[in-house]
């Protein structure tokens, strides 16, 4: 979330067009969703520890060069905005192609050592640890660069990265035996197929579609709509944003280990919510309304998610854990690479609500595919 704040004051100092910054993100997030399920069928063999590491350090890397690109552009040792562009681009695509090992083997790790019982729990805590990185990231940044420059986080937090890869590597404990034959790339591709696991990974791609939307047409619609720009555009962004991510917080550590409902009883309640957020924002236009409505994607977000992870994973087999698990990770980069259309382009070009509208028809198909192709698990699952 660092390169989120980084990054559009980064192409204004540099004076490269305002596309680029999408461009790198896009991309980013295609090469996530191609290769989470290579990852996730690579750590049946390696084991989880090794792709957890080498994850971390295939990030690092990419930080420190995109931080170096970023320093010898500002400082005129690369001027030509197309070369910069494509240099900020290749290193980021570096995370885009390695950090899909970290939370694919990060959640086949959690399926290897908890009960069926047990895994919506401890998946929604391995998801708050996201969220509360997504809330503090940009916060940390804008602390970071306020005082000691632009450029600063980065390499603050890559290296803060290698020692968490160190330590993972020769630390972490793993009780998962490799095996001692590689996974095929079909396996993922069956793992999809599979009428139990299906449903939940077309939810997950929805999701991740209307939170692309959500996430990228919000703050112009309420910018658009109470009249605000510059600093107080800042301000009230940030204070509802807090909220909502706050409330994603809450949902994950405290009504998910008390409401003991199954994965897929979360994965529809999540939807309950987020399309009232969608519904609202037909109308919303004041700070209040704002706050509230950010509030109910929070819940919702925090519902939904680990319902559906978790569902994907329960329905899976030992064995395709991890093909699982990079699955449900290609998920999270697979809709923000198709949500651009849906959101800020169709706000600009079609309606400011149609936006909204694409997100209550997509989550209403989603939910209807979990509502009509999963069932309840037995008693003993």
């Amino acid at each position: 979330m660092l390169i989120g704040a980084i990054l559009p004051p980064l192409t204004r100092e540099l004076a490269l067009p305002d596309w680029t910054a999408g461009a790198i993100f896009s991309l980013s997030a295609l090469l996530w969703a191609f290769f989470s399920p290579f990852w996730g069928s690579l750590s049946n063999r390696l084991g989880r520890r090794p792709v957890i590491a080498i994850g971390l350090i295939g990030y690092a890397t990419s930080t420190f060069l995109f931080a170096f690109v970023a320093y010898l552009s500002l400082q005129g040792v690369i001027t030509n905005w197309f070369w910069i562009f494509v240099c900020l681009l290749l290193s980021r695509g570096i995370s885009g192609i390695v950090g899909p090992g970290v939370p694919t083997a990060s959640q086949a790790y959690i399926a290897d050592r908890t009960t069926p019982e047990a895994r919506t729990a401890e998946i929604a805590m391995l998801g708050s640890g996201m969220t509360l990185g997504a809330a503090l990231g940009p916060a940390a940044a804008a602390a970071i660069i306020a005082s000691m420059g632009l450029l600063t986080p980065l390499f603050f937090i890559g290296f803060i990265v290698v020692g968490l890869a160190v330590w993972v590597f020769l630390k972490l404990p793993e009780n998962r035996p490799p095996k001692t034959t590689i996974a095929t790339s079909s396996t993922s591709i069956s793992a999809l197929k599979d009428p139990a696991i299906g449903p939940f990974i077309i939810f997950g791609v929805g999701l991740s579609m209307c939170t692309g939307i959500l996430v990228q047409t919000f703050p112009f619609a309420m910018m658009d709509r109470m009249q605000i720009e510059g600093p107080q555009a800042s301000q009230f962004l940030a204070a509802a944003m807090t909220i909502g991510a706050m409330a994603t917080l809450i949902s994950q550590l405290v009504l998910i280990p008390r409401l003991r409902l199954s994965p897929r009883n979360f994965t529809l309640l999540g939807v309950v919510p987020i399309l009232i957020f969608a519904a609202s924002m037909l109308f919303a236009a004041d700070l209040g309304t704002f706050c509230l409505i950010q509030l109910m994607l929070g819940i919702g977000m925090g519902l939904a998610r680990p319902g559906f992870t978790s569902g994907a994973s329960l329905a899976g087999t030992p064995e395709q854990q991890g093909e699982v698990a990079g699955l449900i990770v290609a998920t999270n980069g697979l809709g923000f690479v198709v949500s651009p259309l849906f959101g800020l382009w169709a706000y600009e070009h079609i309606s400011p609500y149609a936006p909204f509208c694409v997100v209550i028809v997509i989550m209403s198909a989603v939910a209807a595919i979990i509502a009509l192709k999963t069932h309840e698990p037995s008693q003993t699952a």
